[in-house]
């Protein structure tokens, strides 16, 4: 169940003019500016969701903690909130679509996936491994419907995404705690939040946008 959180986007600077129109064009982008901010928690400080683990506890749980963190709210000491998706909504034109390569390269390690978040082009490559020597399969709904075992370490396998939009990812191995999100983009005005809840979108064209900050609760 997702729940609605406030948020407090600071340092927001913003100059330009855009239509919100359909599909994405490459242009050189000469006298661009820069978007920054940080997303913070306001109120008293969460309870971070948790979940048992119970089964591969060799694997998943090496350290015996006996529960995983859901990565699901990551609030700093700072307030800032990590793993926030902050973009510019219906840009038509920009700079080439380039985004991180660690955010469209995901990995099965002690039984969670990293990164929580991913962002992958359309049309674009994700891969994906295990670093586990156990059964992990990875399921996804929303923009991509895939349901991909991965049986064998260190081994990947590479998927091309023709869907825009967001989908959600599972094990449906067994380890119910493993969880993470990953958004289909036509443009590169991207950027994930960090621990300090951060972001900065560069190379922007003079115009008018809109911002959307969204978390997952």
């Amino acid at each position: 169940m997702f729940r609605v959180f406030k948020f407090v986007i600071l340092a927001i600077l913003l100059s330009s003019l855009a239509g919100a129109q359909s599909g994405y064009r490459v242009i050189t982008v000469s006298d661009g500016g820069s978007i920054k901010g940080t997303v913070k928690w306001s109120g008293p400080a969460p309870l971070a969701p948790d979940f048992a683990i119970t089964k591969d506890i060799s694997i998943c749980d090496p350290n015996s903690l006996h529960r995983a963190d859901l990565d699901r709210l990551l609030v700093g000491p700072q307030g800032g909130v990590a793993n926030t998706v902050v973009y510019l909504k219906d840009i038509s034109r920009g700079k080439a679509v380039i985004l991180p390569e660690e955010r469209r390269f995901l990995d099965q390690k002690r039984c969670r996936y990293e990164p929580h978040i991913l962002l992958v082009p359309l049309d674009e490559e994700l891969k994906i491994m295990s670093s586990d020597a156990t059964l992990h399969t990875v399921h996804m709904t929303g923009a991509a419907t895939l349901n991909l075992p991965f049986p064998f370490k260190n081994q990947v396998t590479a998927r091309k995404l023709p869907g825009l939009g967001e989908a959600h990812l599972r094990c449906n191995g067994g380890h119910v705690w493993m969880n993470a999100e990953m958004f289909v983009v036509q443009h590169p005005y991207y950027a994930v939040t960090g621990p300090s809840g951060s972001f900065e979108l560069t190379d922007v064209p003079p115009g008018e946008y809109e911002l959307v900050a969204w978390h997952e609760g």
